[in-house]
């Protein structure tokens, strides 16, 4: 059995390879299912002071002497589900004072599908935490991610505040470009500022030009007071306008006016204002498309253009999907006060292979809803809402009722609980509308209500009701 053992860690841990890990300058552990060390690189044996060979077999806690061993269960389900997960700890070094470390583990998977070892990577995070770090920047909520892609948006984006040039910030809905853009304000010399950030998409014409450059007594019917506009509340700080395709074409003749001239006339006013303000747009169309089509101005494109950052889908940033599922579990368990803990090996798979359409938005909403209809400490499949189930090709089941003892199977339809969603909710689209119905029903049609019960402002319902067509 041993035998078997060694020459499997073999086929495995070829000279060449070893010779690989030996030149990479971080820690690298490769530990068993038991979390027993089978070889440690040259970094983490200078580290550590021990050599592979005398901790071959040791429990990798006893060696690193870390706060490994409180996400030993981590670690475990990341063997039995494949997917990579990362924590933050620290390990003891040679001088006996902790080292902050990033401890990323990484399943290493055979041809024939068998799971035979972990990989362990330490990242010494100590220069990160004096800086205020790489892992999360912006507010409360932050910008968080470890996989490459990331790491190139947190490594620019000191090059993106330390200038007075526009940003042109792109991704798809959902992916954290209002975020993004709040960092690179909080992080420029403007950071004491205002930063206001403004929604082309939310309002008709006439009222995003009165919003954007305020307005007169008298401009039109309901001026009663002058108004200042959002571009002069910006002053000495930043504006952000996100959704910047669906800027009207008149409206985009007078921002390409204030770009090149810092300088607006109000709604209705002959008076010049002059502003000082830093411009952050973003957007999840092609604006080149745009261009092309007619709908948007080439120059004013070519104004917006002069930093882009282009924020990748959740899809595509390799390794992350747990790391955010760790944060928001945390973060919505302390919020509600309930004491779930983790999610189950079966519903972190389930998630490992979900798509996100809607990104790091939809992966968030999906934690709360499990965090508020789990009842003990593990969320199970069951929890996880029904547009995900479905997409799994799993039949979507009653969350609420899985849960909630006065749910429609219990026979209290009045519950004022979670309401059952229908098995064709098949998108996080179909459940928001859903959602917003549920609420107007709730309030007797009171958008204001609705707005309150739903944690949003007036202008992000009125502009989602429009969205899905709901009057």
């Amino acid at each position: 059995m041993v035998e078997t053992q060694e020459r499997e860690e073999a086929n495995i841990f070829r000279p060449d390879l070893v010779e690989i890990l030996n030149g990479v300058p971080h820690g690298i552990a490769l530990v068993d299912p038991d979390l027993r060390l089978i070889l440690m690189n040259r970094f983490l044996e200078a580290l550590t002071g021990y050599s592979g060979e005398e901790t071959r077999g040791i429990y990798c806690d006893h060696v690193l002497r870390s706060s490994l061993g409180r996400n030993v269960q981590m670690f475990r389900e990341a063997l039995e589900t494949g997917v990579a997960c990362s924590v933050e700890g620290d390990i003891l070094g040679l001088n006996r004072k902790k080292i902050p470390m990033r401890f990323t583990a990484t399943p290493v998977v055979e041809p024939s599908g068998g799971r035979q070892a972990l990989v362990l990577v330490l990242e010494d995070i100590a220069d990160c935490q004096k800086t205020g770090g790489k892992k999360e920047v912006g507010t409360a909520k932050g910008l968080l991610g470890h996989s490459p892609k990331m790491q190139e948006i947190f490594e620019l984006l000191p090059v993106l505040a330390h200038t007075d040039s526009s940003v042109l910030i792109t991704g798809e809905t959902g992916t954290g470009k209002d975020i993004l853009a709040e960092a690179v304000h909080l992080a420029s010399r403007r950071s004491k500022y205002p930063f206001i950030k403004v929604n082309c998409g939310a309002l008709p014409e006439s009222l995003l030009e009165s919003e954007l450059f305020g307005h007169v007594r008298g401009a039109f019917t309901g001026a009663h007071a002058d108004k200042h506009g959002m571009f002069q509340l910006a002053q000495g700080g930043t504006i952000y306008l996100t959704e910047i395709g669906d800027l009207p074409l008149p409206l985009q003749v007078k921002l390409l006016t204030v770009l090149d001239d810092r300088e607006f006339f109000p709604l209705g006013s002959q008076k010049k204002v002059r502003v000082d303000v830093r411009l952050i747009t973003g957007t999840h169309r092609d604006l080149k498309q745009l261009v092309e089509e007619g709908r948007f101005r080439e120059d004013l494109f070519f104004r917006l253009n002069v930093l882009r950052v282009h924020l990748p889908p959740l899809r595509e940033r390799d390794g992350d999907v747990r790391l955010l599922i760790d944060h928001f579990l945390q973060m919505f368990a302390a919020s509600f006060k309930k004491n779930v803990k983790k999610l189950s090996a079966q519903a972190l798979r389930l998630l490992g292979g979900y798509r996100y359409p809607g990104n790091v938005r939809e992966l968030r909403n999906i934690i709360e809803y499990g965090v508020n209809i789990c009842r003990g400490e593990v969320i199970e499949i069951e929890h996880l809402p029904p547009s995900v189930l479905a997409d799994a090709g799993k039949p979507p089941r009653a969350a609420a009722a899985a849960a909630a003892p006065g749910s429609p199977e219990s026979g209290n339809k009045d519950s004022g609980g979670t309401e059952e969603l229908p098995d064709n909710a098949g998108s996080w689209s179909a459940i928001e509308k859903r959602k917003i119905l549920t609420a107007l029903m709730q309030t007797g049609g009171s958008r204001t209500g609705a707005a309150k019960a739903l944690g949003w402002g007036r202008t992000t319902l009125w502009r989602k009701m429009r969205e899905y067509d709901l009057g």
